[in-house]
């Protein structure tokens, strides 16, 4: 693989407020990259939302949730990278070729994961989000410190191995597809550099009370000593991410696009960085 190509599915439906500022995200990226927005009949709104950005392609049809979704998205892909992007996330400037010479330089490497901003409505900063390789089982009892935003597998994971989203899960299926790669041995990776941001609107189904009932649905069906071992998992993740420096950010900045300024990169410093996460849950 010589120059990675990738295909970036967002799932749509009715939220045509941010999807003009994923788009720009993706557009700006300086890759060869295929935009594919999987629209769950939202209506004209998300046509309008798309019509600055040639390069994404529409595809409006019945879907069974965000998870059908994104699999419909994964079917039509023709990149040798896959990711996927919600509409009201972004990429950060650089991502994609940061992401593409990694795979480039570790052929052994099956996912990538890489760091990700939390910001609010208006892009200002709330949290920086930084991970390690998860473990299977801090991720199956615990839960999956990784953002989606901000995570990128090689095609075949997904088309030759058929490692597909569940679409019984309407929020932990992300969590599910990295328990099940985990399991199957997958090599993982992190790339330690800000990909993307996350917004935080108060309104996320991955802070719902929804998300902590699948969580623990999903956690429920580990074994039972894995189980039991949860106080254990937790010591061991918290002690990797003191001895990795998570618990310090440094100072950084990032650049990205707004409601006030949908055409252009705003940026934004952040000189007291934090690692908590203080839920914005309406």
């Amino acid at each position: 693989m010589s120059e990675p190509t990738f295909s970036v599915i967002t799932p749509s439906y009715r939220q045509a407020r941010w999807l003009r500022l994923c788009a720009a995200s993706v557009a700006d990226q300086g890759v060869e990259v295929e935009h594919i927005v999987q629209d769950n009949l939202s209506g004209p709104e998300v046509t309008e939302a798309l019509a600055p950005f040639p390069h994404a392609k529409l595809a409006a049809e019945k879907d069974g949730g965000m998870y059908d979704a994104i699999n419909r998205g994964w079917e039509k892909a023709g990149g040798e990278i896959l990711a996927w992007l919600n509409c009201d996330e972004q990429y950060l400037p650089g991502t994609l070729e940061a992401v593409a010479g990694h795979f480039r330089n570790h052929p052994e490497t099956d996912i990538l994961f890489a760091d990700a901003v939390v910001v609010d409505e208006g892009g200002n900063y709330l949290c920086s989000r930084q991970v390690l390789p998860p473990w299977l089982e801090h991720t199956w009892i615990c839960h999956l410190q990784t953002l989606s935003c901000a995570t990128f597998f090689r095609r075949q994971l997904i088309r030759e191995r058929s490692f597909w989203l569940d679409p019984r899960w309407r929020v932990a299926g992300d969590a599910d597809l990295i328990i099940r790669m985990l399991r199957a041995g997958v090599r993982v990776d992190v790339l330690r550099r800000y990909a993307s941001v996350f917004l935080d609107n108060g309104g996320n189904l991955g802070l719902s009370p929804r998300a902590v009932e699948e969580r623990d649905a999903l956690a429920g069906e580990a074994p039972r000593w894995m189980q039991a071992l949860r106080p254990w998992w937790v010591a061991q993740h918290r002690l990797r991410r003191l001895g990795h420096g998570l618990y310090g950010p440094r100072p950084f900045g990032y650049d990205i696009y707004t409601e006030a300024s949908p055409q252009k990169r705003v940026h934004f410093d952040v000189p007291r960085p934090t690692f908590y996460w203080q839920s914005r849950m309406k």
